[in-house]
């Protein structure tokens, strides 16, 4: 099932978490570093918690949390981890405390959590915005948000501006005290696809502004608990959806077993639904008499939040690679992270031009998620570091389109992205040879050139370690029947400079042809212009590609014999 494999996935992070070292910061650094982010992380909580301003999105400010607790944990280990600051303006008085959610990681912890209990439901864990709502002889008295746990705001006023929210209740309710969620009403909202689109900040915003926001017509209520309620969650339920909350019954599963918790998750992180949400929450039926609630004390109720679709990772390490026409690609080498049930450790960020953009240096905290088929991606740089340590930039000499065609020390990673283009399917299709193939016979072999391998023999080959007899045989096989391919495949492998499509309708068949086209001859081929004709002729005239095709020639290969 894939909830085991994101929980295999999920170890192998702990396991490389656990691995990672401490930055290697001086004394003055470390209090630089995080005085500047804790300062950082207090103006958002102040904004949010004051203002009902989100700064950042959840999961920038989430992640940076955890970093902050992380350096926390390397330098001050004596010091518990610094939760955020949720002093608010509220002076009421909540009748029951807010106890919050424990957040448990994975389905093992899941399991431990549930042995022993009875009587389990889910229910997704919207997102939104937490409230009391205190309902005396059938009128609601007052709305309070949450706030600290024990005292929040009094948004009663408010309240009377949404519609969702009953101002009148009768029977089991009429004197009742209500915690839910006010959240903004969405249509098919599929958490997996959308994310969180900043819900919360939304309705945080629209509860604390000082006038009547428009987007209280679309906000509703989601009653997660009703503290000295029945002990029958099926009566709870329906005494709540008589009395117009009947989203806490629609949305109330029971559960007998970590499996079905697991697959409600993901049913969840798929399906669409009416609010945004950011996991679920596992609850005990039988719950503690109200005055018995404390912040953070809760045993009965936890939350087991879906895969982020963004997580913010520290970058280690910073790498250029060269690709076989000389472009430079910058390629950041982070601490490992899960991102849904794939394993990121390095992200390539592109040209060098845009890794200048960015303003990337080590220590800096960078946003990724998965873009197309899985591929890792820098949405964005979170968090920079005061001291900016880059490495220098690779040489000029690396990146022209004629340079490694011949080995040297210093273009090997070009060399061998060369070797790799030359043997995919779309240009010699040499098969069963990898880029680490390539590493090994260039290793041990020294190959001169680009096109060396030709008169490779299969003793040669034999001799290198880690190639067996038989796969030495496929090779020296694969190499010698690459001779036969036809003279256009071996121009693609050279890297002439001509558009995929010209090939087809070039009508030369030697060398000795191209060697005799001027500017003007180029550019009565289809698509060829002034530019790209200049350098056609530069290209086929250039001393190292001469040497080619003098190697080419002495090998017998059709269409380089006749120079």
């Amino acid at each position: 099932m894939k909830w085991i494999t994101k929980f295999i996935g999920f170890l192998g992070l702990m396991s490389a978490m656990a691995s990672a070292t401490c930055p290697a910061w001086s004394s003055g650094q470390v209090q630089q570093e995080m005085s500047g982010l804790n300062e950082k992380l207090s103006q958002w909580d102040q904004s949010y918690y004051q203002q009902g301003v989100s700064e950042v999105s959840d999961a920038t400010y989430d992640g940076l949390r955890r970093q902050y607790n992380e350096w926390q944990r390397c330098f001050h280990p004596s010091e518990k981890p610094q939760p955020p600051q949720l002093a608010t303006q509220g002076k009421a008085l909540h009748p029951v405390a807010h106890t919050g959610l424990k957040k448990l990681p994975d389905s093992a912890a899941v399991a431990q959590w549930a042995k022993g209990k009875t009587d389990l439901w889910v229910q997704p864990k919207v997102d939104g915005v937490a409230v009391t709502l205190v309902y005396q002889q059938g009128r609601l008295a007052k709305l309070l948000s949450r706030g600290d746990g024990e005292k929040g705001q009094d948004w009663t006023e408010k309240a009377k501006m949404i519609p969702a929210i009953p101002v009148t209740l009768s029977g089991p309710l009429a004197n009742s005290v209500l915690q839910g969620e006010v959240f903004w009403k969405r249509d098919n909202h599929i958490q997996k696809t959308m994310g969180g689109i900043n819900a919360r900040g939304k309705v945080a915003g629209a509860m604390m502004s000082q006038s009547d926001s428009a987007l209280l017509n679309e906000l509703g209520i989601f009653i997660w608990a009703w503290p000295d309620g029945p002990a029958d969650m099926n009566l709870k339920l329906d005494t709540l959806a008589q009395a117009g909350f009947p989203l806490t019954k629609i949305w109330s599963t029971p559960v007998s077993s970590v499996e079905t918790i697991a697959m409600l998750r993901e049913s969840l992180f798929t399906t669409p639904l009416p609010f945004v949400t950011d996991g679920i929450v596992v609850r005990e039926a039988i719950e503690p008499a109200g005055q018995y609630w404390l912040p953070g004390k809760a045993t009965w109720v936890m939350a087991w939040k879906f895969p982020p679709a963004q997580q913010i990772a520290e970058v280690k390490g910073i790498q250029f690679t060269v690709g076989r026409t000389g472009k430079v690609a910058v390629v950041l080498r982070l601490n490992p992270l899960q991102i849904d049930d794939k394993q990121v450790k390095r992200v390539n960020i592109g040209s060098v031009k845009r890794w200048q953009a960015l303003d990337i240096a080590l220590g800096d905290q960078v946003m990724v998620s998965l873009a197309g088929q899985g591929i890792p991606r820098v949405d964005e740089v979170v968090w920079r570091v005061s001291q900016r340590n880059k490495p220098p930039l690779p040489t000029d000499k690396m990146v022209t389109p004629l340079s490694c065609l011949f080995f040297e020390v210093w273009c090997r990673e070009q060399f061998i992205a060369r070797l790799a283009w030359i043997s995919s399917p779309e240009v010699l299709n040499i098969n069963g040879v990898s880029v680490r193939t390539w590493q090994q016979i260039q290793q041990n072999l020294n190959l001169r050139h680009i096109f060396s391998w030709v008169t490779v023999s299969q003793e040669e080959l034999l001799k290198i370690s880690g190639i067996s007899s038989a796969r030495a045989a496929h090779l020296w096989q694969q190499f010698s029947q690459v001779r036969q391919q036809p003279f256009k495949q071996w121009l693609i492998a050279f890297g002439l400079p001509l558009p995929r499509a010209v090939f087809t309708t070039l009508p030369d068949s030697q060398w000795s042809q191209l060697v005799a086209r001027d500017e003007l001859s180029w550019q009565k081929l289809p698509g060829i212009g002034a530019g790209r004709a200049k350098k056609l002729v530069e290209f086929v005239n250039h001393p190292q590609i001469a040497a080619l095709v003098v190697f080419l020639a002495e090998q017998g290969i059709l269409g380089f014999t006749g120079q």
